[in-house]
């Protein structure tokens, strides 16, 4: 089957408006991966440093890789009749590098599904208001888009879960205003917003929100989706505070870019309605063997691999190349680069500058990642396995799609709407 049959089908029988996108953009066909390089059907090699911070470590790590196959030939699905050792096994282990306390695990189909059950907890002690941030994200099924914080998504589909109040980012105060509203809830926040603009709190604020759902006998949902893992360049986003959280929910990292899991982790005390009844919650193929063999080897990955450490010393390296370059290159079209670990957001004037940095990227063979939440951000989630030689081919990829960006973007003339004359002269680039 060709590109041209692919693109049909995927037109057809997929999402018209997705296909449309990616042909504009001149997006290939994927068939292949290995470590931080995609290849397309017709043999082009990309850099992958999108992929929604899924792939830390990297496209089929072989040790992952291994555990998967060796699990799927032997036992891939359980019958839910009988226990299954590898989950029970896959749970231990991730509670092992949880933060302390956090002793129960569920494993989903991915983190959404994991906020869903973190939001159930939150109900079944008592806590039926929830209090998220502005600009955050945290999944698109019905309970956890109650919380997204982009308007725009909730509205088509309101009315959602009553009771949910959103708080701008970063200000505790305005977490202090919202407990003190009404009854106990249920604190909802990322460490750093990735859909939200790469945005990182100020200091101390994870450690002062903690305090105040104490004070307030509120619990504190951690979504670690996006920055858990080693993805910040610590296991957990919230580990520098010294937070502990009451409920932990993990994604993306967790199936180690081969299988799709998630999970969800708590104290005892906080399952306890679901160790009484333990089909309060449940789940066909959440938690299947395939994916707690992806658990153990994600986790075996990280840990042999120095992962975490990696990812901390690469996204340093990379955070100051890319500000260098920004710097040279593209000082009027870009507002900040920040970022960290190997989560980097160049934030530019416009979210239609920001479409074109991708788009050139594009053509270089750099895949980024789009900011639901911010457009204007082009966000980098690369894996912490890449070479020196990769590091290269994006810095110097990066350069040269500032340059173009930049020159279009000069070209706007004064007025109220930038978009719409940098789009002007985009098109005329």
């Amino acid at each position: 089957m060709g590109e041209e049959d692919s693109g049909r089908l995927y037109r057809d029988h997929v999402n018209r408006g997705m296909a449309r996108m990616l042909s504009l953009m001149g997006a290939g066909e994927e068939a292949s991966s290995q470590g931080s390089i995609v290849v397309s059907a017709a043999g082009e090699r990309y850099l992958d440093c999108g992929g929604y911070g899924v792939f830390l470590l990297g496209h089929c790590h072989p040790t992952v890789v291994d555990a998967v196959v060796e699990q799927v030939r032997r036992h891939p699905l359980a019958t839910h009749a009988l226990l299954e050792p590898t989950v029970a096994h896959a749970a231990g282990a991730l509670s092992a590098v949880a933060p302390p306390g956090l002793d129960y695990v569920f494993f989903t189909n991915s983190g959404t599904e994991a906020v869903e059950l973190g939001l159930k907890v939150a109900r079944a002690n008592g806590r039926r208001r929830v209090i998220a941030a502005e600009r955050g994200f945290h999944g698109k099924t019905l309970g956890a888009l109650s919380a997204a914080g982009k308007p725009g998504y909730r509205e088509p589909f309101e009315p959602l879960l009553p009771a949910v109040v959103h708080v701008p980012f970063g200000e505790p105060e305005a977490v202090r205003s919202a407990l003190a509203a009404g009854e106990p809830a249920a604190v909802l926040v990322e460490p750093v917003q990735g859909e939200g603009g790469v945005r990182e709190p100020p200091p101390g604020y994870l450690a002062r929100v903690r305090e105040l759902c104490d004070r307030h006998g509120a619990l504190l949902l951690m979504d670690e989706v996006q920055t858990g893992l080693g993805r910040l360049g610590t296991m957990w986003g919230c580990e520098p505070e010294g937070v502990v959280p009451d409920v932990l929910l993990v994604g993306k990292i967790l199936g180690g870019g081969v299988f799709p899991v998630g999970a969800m982790v708590t104290t005892a005390e906080l399952y306890g309605p679901f160790n009484v009844d333990p089909l309060l919650h449940s789940s066909t193929f959440g938690g299947s063997p395939a994916a707690a063999a992806a658990v153990m080897g994600s986790l075996a990955a990280i840990r042999e691999d120095d992962l975490v450490a990696r990812a901390a010393t690469l996204g340093a390296q990379l955070l100051n190349l890319i500000r260098d370059e920004v710097a040279r290159h593209a000082a009027a079209v870009v507002r900040e680069v920040r970022g960290r670990g190997l989560m980097i957001g160049i934030e530019f004037e416009t979210p239609a500058a920001a479409a074109d940095a991708m788009s050139e990227l594009l053509k270089r063979r750099v895949l980024t990642s789009y900011t639901l939440n911010s457009n204007e951000v082009l966000r980098l989630t690369p894996p912490a396995t890449m070479t020196a030689g990769e590091v290269e081919w994006l810095v110097t990829a990066l350069a040269a799609a500032c340059r173009l960006v930049s020159t279009r973007f000069t070209r706007r003339k004064e007025g109220p709407d930038a978009t719409v004359h940098y789009a002007r002269a985009r098109s005329v680039g």
